[in-house]
């Protein structure tokens, strides 16, 4: 083994086999060369045969990529590194061989350092194998340590010289040069292929130092440019800058044969300017140059492994390459080399460049060494060892690819395992057999599988070579235009097999090679990639084909193809954000689909790509739309699933939880409902046992669970009777007992009934509860007299319920009102609540007392607890409200009379106010709630109509109701109650007349207040029907009708008017209490009042006339109280009580007398306002408390009808004409002190 050091120029790539060939190496075996780059291995292999004077491949061959142009007799074979790692899989001695020259050693491939440490294990196998190492930069003492035979023997080292010619070296950095150039008369630039001030200033320095070099004298440039768009750039400014004779030729690896011949063959004498990138470092040797521009700049590929993504930087170079980059000019003549950056910057850079194994993914490498059985990466001799985190990421994408598992004896942590805890899978090993990368290889193992290996054997071979589509910068128009015809919209996969079509049918029409050629270029298609794709295909396709894998004749799916896609691109995956138009991408990286993609903005919510590559962003390329379920799938070995919110499904019968699926950070599903059981078995047993056995939320026949869920709700009554929560037993203690009881694969109802009905009945007895195991203590006193199960009203029995959960609308007792009983609930007796409640209600309601009356009771519990045991004999028909009782009973035993609303009952916690349920006939809940009022208000007419058709099946009644069409008495007599069958219960009616306009019908009502409203109207009806002559008589002759439905006109109609005159005269003459129950007495009433209501109606008519007199004048005085707001409000509510549209018929006739003096009496108010306004304030704020009392306590009523209340309605009225209008006296004294105590009599 030697290391030979050539300075560049000395020969060593073209004479060192040479050399090997005459010592005598190459007779019976070969002398393997290997070049880092295809194109290096031709050209070499050409120009050492035509120095050897023979034909391609007799005495020298090479071989690239399937491509070996080799003879059976050849002593010397040019290869890519990559070709010799390939065919030390099929001959690990590589007995081929007695010679291998590692040449360019110094770019440190990751190729090549595979090969040095595969040659350092192999030598010792094979000592008459010959090893050369050889670079011109190479950092020998590092390679000859390697090599070492022993601590204190290292590799020989062989320095060469070779510069035919000196090299001076100018340093210009780029940031001097601009400003040295920097001149209004320099020809500008497109500004938008520039992308920042820095790229331009380094374009403008090349321009500078090529003209320097121009300056110097005749002779090539080489310039040395980090990537294709700084080489188009540049090419652009220097043909606009240099005359057309000069040549500006681009070189790098993407450029077709064509143009690279046009390098290495120059044609005349002009000047070529050649803008390479690092390909022309080291092998390539351009012929002619004597100039180098080296801009110190090299776009390097480095994988990032925290992202696990491709990262194309530019960055500087190593002093290494820069002295590459010197050596390529001084071999025709003394040589120029300008560096567009200062020598401090060149002294500082690193001596070497970054070896590939430090900067790259390694999976391929492994996957290599565990197929060959070589050592484990980490002991694996390279010359500089990877970091620990790149030989993590290795292992990390073949887990991803499914190629590697933990072997079966591993336990330890993911920290503390190293490559020997990792064996090849079936997968790895077919991967390894396959010469691509191993996301590929995945690719095609999966499309086995999916039935889509025809078409991934196409997309997989593309990927593997470079794009076959050519995009120039100058045409890119039209070349997007040429390959529109290749575009998918949804995935640019599919966009190959277009190509891949199109091109096979051009082949097969082809008039001739020639012209092919000319319609790819005029696609915009390279003749050569194409080629070389055809060529990987047509190698994969046999490899196929060896392995007796079957090609599906069908064509795949979408989705097949895509999900063999997904299985080596796993990691490549991305969803689209709401905000900021990127893709969030696996590990939390962010990426953008790349500008030059057809889908950029259709690609869809989840895209896959087929690789990740960051220049200025990072990009996603060649992607293509997915369905996220697909990756639940592809991914199953790497989704990592949670679980949320467990709890216990009744229905289903078992624990349930939501499951959410990640992919590399990535929600691929959420909320999913899954068995919780089969994830974790332990805890869905304990919330089987907590939220199901313990509450009883169960279905099941089971013995057990219905004993003792009524023994558990037995004692759960008894605490929401007494309002004590400390009787049952906690949770936990229920809970012990089933864990002890139950085994532990038990968390669904299945299971527990499989295993219970397999018990005996010993064994089964077990799983019973005691009462003795479910109670703290003996609730004492609680019993049925005192805590009821039900109530008696009117002949219906009512369900109570008790809850006890202080804060809910629940709390309290419940009384369970069926929709038809709902008018017929006392709201006295429901104050009362039940006997076990009243204690503590009459107590609080004497404690919310004002001190000076509360205090005659203490100790106020006693007082409760004696007021209970006098009342208690009346407690089941008390025949009035529990705050009036107490009024009373204070008045008995301490002489003292509070009014009721010196009680707050605000401050009563709301379970001591009676809760209603109100049911239909199913039992279903229509409404709840605390105010009876309200309930009667929303629901009242709908329980009047369900009343009375649960009357009308009750044949009895429905047959005394049998009376229709009535305009005469002819029903037989009317009962003041009626008794309703329901159902074995007794349910009381109050049967009535009611107007139906032309006739009268006979109906039964549920609430007597409504009953004797309906029957009153319709009394009226039929004594009018009865009179109908008389009635006739009057519509046409009341006296001044004309004439006072002038002043009516503001509230109705004449005959509106006219008919209520009549109506009041009817009920003067024919309604007087008691009203007729019976034919008899109703024709006696109608004899009776037919000769007096002639006189009667005249008497109606003269006292409406005078109302409404009295009604004209004050409203044409109202206008001047304007001014005085109390008083105008005041007179205002006033007048709309006294006079509202049917004030005649809603007014009592003694009442209505009334009504003149009260109108004279604000219209004088209005007068004396004028002259004393204080004095009316005066009196309207004295008078206040009193009006407020009784409007809160008439809206308290919601309409229902209150003799007492309407009583002091009229001494109101009074009281005004007193206060206001003195002189027109009145029938009672009455004063604001008197009606304070009219009021409080009426509160006792």
């Amino acid at each position: 083994m030697v290391i030979v050091s050539g300075e560049t120029g000395s020969g060593k790539t073209t004479q060192l086999p040479k050399i090997c060939l005459e010592l005598g190496r190459g007779r019976q075996k070969m002398i393997g060369h290997t070049q880092p780059r295809r194109l290096a291995a031709t050209s070499v292999a050409k120009r050492i045969a035509e120095e050897l004077n023979t034909p391609m491949g007799e005495v020298v061959g090479y071989q690239v990529r399937f491509n070996d142009r080799t003879g059976p007799n050849a002593s010397i074979k040019l290869m890519t590194d990559g070709i010799l790692l390939a065919e030390s899989q099929r001959d690990p001695l590589l007995r081929r061989y007695d010679t291998i020259i590692i040449d360019e050693a110094h770019e440190r491939s990751l190729n090549i350092d595979f090969l040095l440490g595969y040659l350092k294990q192999l030598l010792p196998r094979r000592p008459d194998l010959k090893v050369i190492i050889t670079s011109a930069t190479i950092d020998a003492e590092r390679f000859a340590r390697h090599f070492a035979a022993s601590e204190d023997k290292p590799a020989p080292v062989i320095e060469v010289s070779g510069r035919l010619y000196p090299v001076e070296v100018r340093y210009r950095p780029v940031r001097e040069e601009a400003e040295e150039a920097a001149a209004p008369a320099k020809p500008a630039r497109d500004r938008e292929r520039m992308s920042g001030d820095e790229e331009r200033d380094l374009i403008d320095a090349i321009v500078d130092a090529v003209d320097e070099c121009a300056r110097h004298g005749p002779g090539d440039v080489l310039v040395f440019l980090p990537g294709e768009r700084e080489i188009r750039e540049s090419a652009e400014a220097l043909r606009k800058r240099h005359p057309a004779g000069t040549e500006v030729l681009p070189l790098y690896a993407r450029l077709s044969q064509a143009e690279q011949e046009q390098i290495f063959h120059p044609r005349g004498n002009a000047r070529r300017i050649v803008l390479a990138t690092n390909v022309a470092e080291t092998s390539l040797t351009v012929p002619g140059i004597r100039f180098v521009v080296d801009s110190g700049l090299a776009r390097v590929k480095r994988y990032s492994w925290r992202n696990k993504v491709e990262q194309l930087r530019i960055e500087p170079i190593s002093r290494a390459s820069a002295n590459q980059r010197a050596g390529r000019c001084g071999r025709v003549g003394p040589g120029l080399c300008i560096r567009l950056y200062d020598e401090a910057d060149f002294n500082a850079r690193a001596a070497f460049t970054d070896p590939e194994v430090l900067r790259s993914s390694l999976a391929s490498v492994i996957l290599r060494m565990k197929s060959l059985k070589l050592d484990d990466i980490e002991q694996f001799p390279f010359v500089e060892a990877p970091p620990g985190r790149a030989v993590a990421d290795g292992y990390h994408l073949l887990q991803e690819l499914g190629a590697i598992e933990l072997a079966a004896a591993d336990e330890g942590d993911d920290a503390s395992r190293t490559g020997a805890s990792f064996v090849l899978t079936q997968t790895g090993h077919e991967l390894a057999k396959l010469p691509v990368d191993p996301r590929i290889g995945r690719m095609i193992l999966a499309a086995r599988e999916h039935q889509c290996l025809a078409e991934m054997l196409i997309i997989a071979s593309a990927l593997s070579v470079q794009d076959a589509r050519d995009r120039p910068m100058q045409e890119r128009e039209a070349a997007e235009a040429a390959h529109a015809k290749f575009a998918d919209d949804k995935s640019e996969f599919i966009s190959f097999l277009k190509l891949w079509r199109w091109y096979g049918e051009q082949v097969q029409h082809k008039a001739s090679q020639r012209k092919l050629v000319g319609l790819l270029r005029q696609n915009f298609l390279s003749p050569i990639r194409l080629r070389e794709w055809h060529d990987v295909h047509t190698q994969l396709a046999a490899l196929v084909g060896e392995q007796g894998w079957r090609v599906n004749q069908l064509e795949a799916t979408y989705e097949q193809l895509h999900m063999a896609l997904l299985s080596g691109l796993l990691g490549n995956i991305g969803f689209k954000s709401d905000e900021g138009g990127h893709y969030q991408g696996a590990r939390e990286i962010r990426f953008h689909i790349h500008p030059g993609s057809r889908l950029v903005k259709k690609a869809g919510r989840w895209i896959v790509a087929a690789e990740l590559v960051e220049t200025t962003r990072l990009y996603a390329r060649c992607v293509a739309r997915i369905d996220p379920v697909w990756l639940e799938k592809v991914g199953a070995h790497l989704i990592r699933k949670n679980w949320s919110d467990p709890r216990w499904e009744k229905k289903a019968g078992q624990v349930v939880a939501n499951e959410r699926a990640t992919l590399y950070g990535l929600t691929i599903y959420t909320g999913r409902r899954i068995q919780y059981g089969r994830v974790h078995p332990r805890e869905a047993r304990e919330l089987f046992i907590r939220q199901a056995l313990v509450p009883g939320e169960i279905d099941t026949r089971l013995a057990f669970v219905a004993h003792n869920r009524k023994l558990i709700a037995g004692i759960e009554k008894l605490e929401h009777q007494t309002r004590r929560p400390d009787i049952l037993v906690d949770d936990e203690l229920i809970y012990a007992f089933y864990d002890r009881q139950l085994p532990a694969d038990i968390s669904q109802t299945a299971t527990l009934e499989k295993w219970v009905n397999g018990l005996d009945k010993a064994a089964a007895a077990k799983l019973l509860l005691t009462r003795d195991e479910l109670m703290r203590h003996e609730a004492a006193g609680v019993t049925t007299d005192v805590f009821p199960k039900k109530v008696e009203w009117q002949g219906v029995s009512m369900a109570l319920d008790y809850h006890f959960e202080p804060g809910s609308p629940r709390d309290g007792v419940t009384l369970a009102v069926p929709l038809f009983a709902l008018n017929q609930i006392d709201p006295a007796r429901c104050e009362w609540l039940v006997p076990g409640m009243l204690k503590e209600k009459a107590h609080l309601l004497l404690k919310s007392l004002p001190q000076k009356l509360r205090r005659h009771c203490v100790p106020l519990p006693d007082y409760a607890a004696g007021f209970y045991d006098r009342w208690f004999e009346r407690l089941g028909d008390p025949q009035t409200g529990l705050v009036d009782a107490l009024i009373a009973d204070m008045w008995d035993q301490v002489q003292v009379r509070p009014a009721a609303a010196d009680f707050k009952l605000e401050t009563l916690p709301a379970h001591l106010f009676m809760n209603f349920r109100v049911v239909d006939e199913h039992g279903r809940m229509l409404a709840a709630g605390r105010n009876l009022a309200q309930l009667r208000a929303e629901f009242g007419k709908q329980a009047q109509a369900t009343f009375q058709q649960l009357a009308a099946s009750d044949t009895q009644v429905a047959q005394a109701l049998a009376h229709e069409n009535l305009t005469a008495w002819t029903f037989g007599p009317l009962p003041e109650i009626m008794e309703i069958k329901r159902r074995g219960q007794s349910v009381i009616g109050y049967p009535a007349l009611v107007d139906r306009g032309a006739h009268c019908d006979l109906d039964v009502f549920d609430d007597p207040d409504e009953a004797r409203k309906a029957h009153r109207a319709g009394l009226l009806k039929l004594f009018r029907l009865g009179l109908r002559e008389q009635v006739k008589f009057l519509e046409k002759n009341l006296a001044d009708l004309t004439k006072i439905s002038m002043l009516y006109m503001t509230l109705g109609t004449q005959e509106e008017l006219r008919d209520q005159i009549i109506d009041c005269a009817l009920g003067q003459a024919c309604l007087a209490e008691p009203w007729p129950v019976n034919e008899q007495q109703f024709e006696a009433r109608r004899a009776e009042g037919k000769g007096r209501l002639g006189l009667l109606a005249q008497e109606v008519a003269r006292l409406a006339g005078a109302v409404l007199t009295e009604y004209a004048a004050l409203q044409r005085k109202l206008p001047q109280a304007k001014p005085h707001a109390a008083a105008y409000a005041d007179l205002q509510q006033q007048l709309g009580a006294l006079m509202p549209k049917w004030f005649i018929r809603d007014t009592p006739y003694a009442q209505l007398s009334h009504f003149p003096r009260y109108l004279k009496a604000a219209v004088a108010r209005i007068d004396k306002l004028r002259a004393d306004p204080g004095r009316d304030a005066k009196l309207v704020a004295e008078m206040a408390p009193l009006v407020t009392q009784y409007q809160r306590a008439r809206s308290a009523l919601k309409g229902a009808p209150d003799p007492r209340l309407d009583e002091f309605r009229w001494l109101l009225e009074e009281l005004r004409v007193a206060l206001f209008a003195q002189e027109l006296r009145t029938p009672m004294p009455v004063s604001v002190k008197r009606l304070m105590k009219s009021w409080e009599s009426l509160q006792r």
